[in-house]
């Protein structure tokens, strides 16, 4: 019955999207903020899914920590939702994709509209434009959204936070809004099946600017592990590592 409820999740997802997207692409020309509608749209289909296909429910916390206007965002990432779910509680999210995404059929088109393309040509080279484009989004008004571990990853995998996001905080001089999950629970990695149950997106309050980089880095991979293991039941939660003998 997982099996059965999962393929036709999927069908139901990417089938929402290709409605949803082809339908509102008149809007989206007229005016690139119905990209956020648009984003909206599908994670509101994408929760209903979730709910009334699977058998999980998506909740949020946290709501008076979200920033108006421009800013950064860092997130927890364990599923494919954490890509969808921001656009519902956040007013005008901007993603960070893979230049070659926006040749994909419908999504890439909106995605060249007012997302951030990332250049492959090396990491110095991918950072200077991903910097350049969050710089422009952010005045623009837009919460440019951040996986400071790059990709995603198990709910008890030990933490992987890259530095792209201090280069970041630093250039932009803003504050940082940490997001906590559990997406995991529920929707794995990698991999067809979706599973019942209560997943939670929590938001933090924000990290202040000026920070010293690595006082930065540990304050937000702190935060940002600390309540996402919060929000796993006790048996899911990643086993303390032993602390060292000094």
């Amino acid at each position: 019955m997982t099996l059965l409820r999962s393929i036709i999740f999927v069908i139901w997802l990417y089938g929402s999207m290709a409605v949803i997207g082809l339908t509102l692409w008149p809007f989206v020309l007229m005016n690139e903020r119905h990209v956020w509608t648009a984003l909206r749209s599908w994670g509101h289909a994408t929760v209903w899914g979730l709910r009334w296909i699977v058998g999980a429910r998506v909740s949020f916390e946290g709501l008076e920590h979200v920033p108006e206007g421009g800013a950064l965002i860092a997130m927890k990432h364990q599923s494919m939702l954490d890509t969808i779910a921001p656009a519902l509680f956040l007013p005008r999210p901007v993603y960070v994709y893979k230049a070659e995404l926006g040749g994909t059929p419908v999504m890439g088109a909106y995605l060249k509209k007012n997302q951030i393309a990332v250049d492959r040509g090396g990491y110095a080279k991918a950072l200077k434009s991903i910097v350049r484009g969050a710089r422009t989004a952010v005045a623009k008004g837009g919460q440019v959204l951040i996986f400071p571990e790059g990709t995603r990853q198990e709910v008890d995998a030990p933490p992987d936070y890259k530095p792209g996001i201090a280069a970041m905080y630093k250039d932009l001089n803003i504050p940082v809004t940490p997001v906590a999950c559990n997406t995991g629970l529920v929707w794995k990695p990698k991999g067809l099946i979706r599973r019942p149950g209560h997943v939670t997106f929590k938001v933090l309050p924000a990290i202040p600017p000026g920070l010293p980089r690595e006082e930065f880095m540990r304050e937000l991979q702190e935060r940002i592990e600390s309540e996402s293991q919060a929000l796993l039941p006790p048996q899911k939660r990643r086993k303390a590592e032993p602390v060292a003998a000094k």
